[in-house]
C-alpha cells in the first residue's frame, strides 16, 4: 500500500512548482501587457482584448492548482485549512474562468456587469479563504512550528493589507493606492503558499 505521507510530499513539491509558475506567468501579463498602470487591478491583464490574456488566465490557473495541491499536501488533521485551501482554489478557477470587463469596475462607486461581480466576488472569496486558512494553520498545534510560523508571518502582512483594501475601496473607490496594496496582498499569499509547500515537503520527508 502506497504511504499517503508520500503522496503529500509529492503535493507539496507540485503546488510549490504551480504557484511560482503561476505567478510568473501573472506578473508577465501585468508588466509586459498594455496593463492598467499602478492605479488598475491585476485583473485588468486577463481583459478578452489583452493580448497578454491567455498568459494572465493560464497563471491564474496555475495558482488554483496550487491551492488545491497545498490542500491534498495537508495532514488529515488539518481538513479546516485544507477545506479553506480547497474552496479558495475553486474560486480562483471561477475567477480565471470569467473575464471582467475593461477597468474590472466593482461597487459602490462604478457601474460593473455581472461578469464584472462575479469575477470580483470569487477573486475576493478566494483570497478571503486564503487568509482564513493561514489563521485556521496558526492556531492548529497540529500544523507543526514550521508551518505555523510562516502563517503567523503571512496572517500578520495580509490581515492589515485586506482591511486596508476593504475600507480603502468602500470609502474612496479605486486609486493608486488600492492597486499598490492589492500586488502586496497577492505577493504575500504567494510567498506564503510557497513557503508552506516547502516546510510540508521536508516535513514530510523528515518523517
Amino acid at each position: 500500500m502506497a504511504d499517503p505521507r508520500l503522496g503529500r510530499v509529492v503535493a507539496a513539491s507540485a503546488a510549490a512548482g504551480c504557484a511560482l509558475a503561476g505567478a510568473v506567468a501573472v506578473t508577465v501579463a501585468v508588466v509586459a501587457g498594455p496593463g492598467p498602470g499602478p492605479t488598475g487591478y491585476v485583473s485588468e491583464a486577463g481583459v478578452t482584448d489583452s493580448r497578454y490574456a491567455a498568459a494572465y488566465r493560464i497563471g491564474v490557473f496555475a495558482l488554483a492548482g496550487a491551492l488545491l495541491l497545498l490542500a491534498v499536501a495537508l495532514p488529515p488533521a488539518l481538513r479546516v485549512a485544507g477545506a479553506l485551501l480547497a474552496t479558495g482554489g475553486v474560486l480562483t478557477l471561477l475567477s480565471g474562468a470569467v473575464t471582467c470587463s475593461a477597468g474590472c469596475p466593482l461597487p459602490p462607486f462604478e457601474r460593473p456587469t455581472v461578469a464584472d461581480l462575479v469575477h470580483g466576488g470569487a477573486s475576493i472569496a478566494a483570497t478571503a479563504s486564503v487568509v482564513f486558512a493561514m489563521l485556521a494553520l496558526l492556531r492548529s498545534p497540529a500544523a507543526g512550528p514550521a508551518v505555523r510560523r510562516i502563517a503567523a508571518v503571512g496572517a500578520a502582512l495580509a490581515l492589515p493589507l485586506s482591511a486596508a483594501i476593504a475600507l480603502i475601496m468602500l470609502t474612496v473607490g479605486r486609486g493608486g493606492l488600492v492597486g499598490l496594496l492589492e500586488r502586496l496582498l497577492l505577493t504575500v499569499a504567494v510567498g506564503w503558499g510557497l513557503a508552506t509547500a516547502g516546510a510540508l515537503g521536508l516535513a514530510g520527508r523528515r518523517s
